[in-house]
């Protein structure tokens, strides 16, 4: 049989190493797009001058974004690839910088790749026509394992857990000193050994419980102190929220912001601030349902932005209310910020939000103002200690200490804070104590799994009503602290906001392509870096990775050499 012919290896060649290089290989879009800027620029530090000539930097860059572009993530990859990399060895010049010479370059400069890719896109400016923009997040796994993360509620399950052993271990002391000794039972040494590594333990986690409740933090990663945990489609991981914003007729992203938001609420507007600062008049924004939020829609209606947020089924839109403030000189018909902020607060629609927003009108309302709002101290407990706290609820309250922000269960088990309600209540919970508490019959009824207390802003006290019932006491007898308040008559503006459904029917199919990309087709589904300021700088990579490949099957290869070589917009 006859095969295709290989060459034969002790063959002469005369070559060039231009000619190895396809000549419309991505490779040389990144030397021309790298070699026509000016790192200076954009922060790139000065390579030390002292002893043997360093590296290119201009190189080392190249490597990075040849390395977001095909899914090579690591240094030492990146360092094997000068080697037996063929475009790689023409981009550097065939020169083999070390793993840790790559490393070092990127952690270096790693504030400056953000800039780099915002210079990527007004390269890309000139040529394209942008749409309107479509924003969405994703988890991206953390440098930091699930073992080494802990939540207030994880911690208080350990040194409870914790506890029960060293009374175990105590119990068998007691009983190993009245006995005699018996070869197949664990010796009093080996016993107090363990006893002392659980103490340690034990030692350590109050020690977190401490820092978190002094610090206020809901969570604490000790690996990588800025990663939290999130749940994903895949159950929890210690993550990162990163905001995408992806144009709807090129699908390319824009831009983007680096987060630690467990969730996407109220992050529409700070994720679009530099689209909006790059675009001359209103811009549109479309987003799921995770990012509604009264707020956060009324500062993009502002700031110039059109939010387009899926509402739930059934309903058309949102019904929003500002603060009123009487204007004059209102220019309803331009689209700078303060003039739309004026005209807003003053009850006009501006002509830049005709489509979108309806019914809007002038009301005097009443609102509740609590008597002890002026005052700047915290609140405090009424009875005390921790230990007071719980007695009283033992007797059929939940208690709340707000130093530490927790409540107390008529069953003595801590909640923790789950979330806060759009009225400003905080809600509280313990799944895991809850499933477990031989007394859930008394506290709610029904099949939950778990019980929810929501406690308003000056409540100290609840009384657990079906507890008190059952032990046959009357609910509403029972003391409970109450703030002081008084009511007041307050002038807003109230309108409907009507997002377009066109716009939101196309959200999935361009929020969900980038981060699809990146993840499957480019393999970057985490994080090699630690910290919210490193991990802004890798994702900036990967982005513009996956932007360099976007623009160039949608502009051609000739086009994008042009654009990147000359550096025009």
């Amino acid at each position: 049989m006859h095969y295709v012919r290989a060459f034969d290896r002790d063959q002469f060649m005369m070559t060039t190493w231009d000619s190895m290089v396809d000549r419309e290989s991505t490779a040389r879009l990144i030397d021309a797009f790298v070699e026509s800027l000016d790192l200076s620029d954009y922060g790139v530090k000065e390579m030390a001058s002292e002893g043997r000539p360093p590296y290119d930097p201009k190189g080392l860059l190249k490597l990075y974004v040849y390395g977001s572009d095909n899914g090579i993530k690591s240094s030492r990859k990146l360092a094997k690839s000068c080697k037996v990399n063929v475009e790689v060895r023409w981009m550097l010049g065939g020169v083999e910088p070390d793993f840790r010479t790559i490393a070092d370059f990127r952690k270096d400069n790693i504030d400056s790749l953000k800039k780099i890719f915002n210079e990527f896109n007004k390269r890309l400016a000139g040529a394209v026509a942008w749409g309107f923009t479509s924003i969405d997040g994703s988890k991206f796994a953390a440098c930091n394992s699930k073992n080494n993360n802990f939540t207030k509620n994880k911690l208080d399950d350990r040194i409870r857990w914790l506890n029960g052993h060293i009374e175990e271990y105590l119990r068998i002391l007691d009983e190993a000193d009245r006995q005699e000794d018996d070869p197949e039972r664990l010796t009093r040494e080996l016993i107090e050994e363990k006893l002392q590594e659980t103490r340690e333990r034990l030692k350590k986690y109050e020690g977190y419980q401490r820092i978190m409740e002094e610090s206020g933090q809901s969570q604490m990663s000790l690996t990588d102190a800025d990663a939290k945990l999130m749940k994903s489609k895949n159950g929890f991981v210690v993550a990162y929220n990163p905001q995408t914003v992806v144009d709807s007729e090129t699908h390319l992203i824009r831009d983007f912001q680096m987060t630690n938001q467990v969730t996407d609420h109220g992050l529409l507007d700070s994720t679009l601030e530099g689209v909006r600062e790059e675009s001359e008049g209103t811009i549109e924004a479309v987003a799921d349902k995770g990012y509604e939020s009264g707020e956060d829609m009324v500062k993009c209606l502002e700031d110039g932005i059109i939010p387009h947020v899926i509402t739930d089924e059934g309903k058309d839109g949102y019904e929003l209310e500002i603060p009123y403030e009487e204007a004059d000189d209102i220019n309803a018909g331009s689209a700078d910020t303060e003039d739309l902020k004026k005209a807003l607060h003053a009850g006009v629609i501006p002509e830049a939000y005709e489509d979108v927003i309806t019914d809007i009108e002038v009301k005097e309302v009443r609102r509740k103002v609590s008597d002890e709002a002026e005052t700047k101290e915290p609140a405090r407990s009424i009875y005390g200690t921790a230990e007071e706290m719980m007695e009283r609820a033992k007797e059929g309250y939940f208690v709340m200490d707000p130093e530490r922000n927790l409540v107390y269960c008529p069953n003595g088990e801590i909640l923790r804070q789950k979330c806060i309600k759009k009225n400003g209540s905080i809600r509280y919970a313990n799944k895991k104590a809850c499933r477990h508490c031989p007394d859930r019959n008394k506290c709610y009824k029904g099949r939950n799994e778990w019980k929810e207390i929501d406690f308003p802003k000056d409540c100290l006290e609840k009384p657990c009503r079906d507890w008190l019932e059952a032990e046959g006491r009357n609910p509403d007898t029972e003391g409970v602290n109450k703030g002081k308040y008084h009511f007041e008559t307050k002038k807003v503006v109230r309108f409907f906001l009507k997002p377009d459904r066109k716009k939101t029917a196309e959200r999935m199919c361009l929020s969900e392509h980038p981060f699809g990309t990146i993840k499957r087709a480019m393999g970057f589904s985490y994080f090699l870096l630690r910290g919210l300021r490193k991990v802004t700088g890798e994702f900036a990579l990967m982005c513009l990775g996956y932007n360099i490949k976007r623009a160039k099957n949608m502009l051609g290869f000739g086009k994008m050499m042009e654009l990147m070589a000359a550096g025009i917009c």
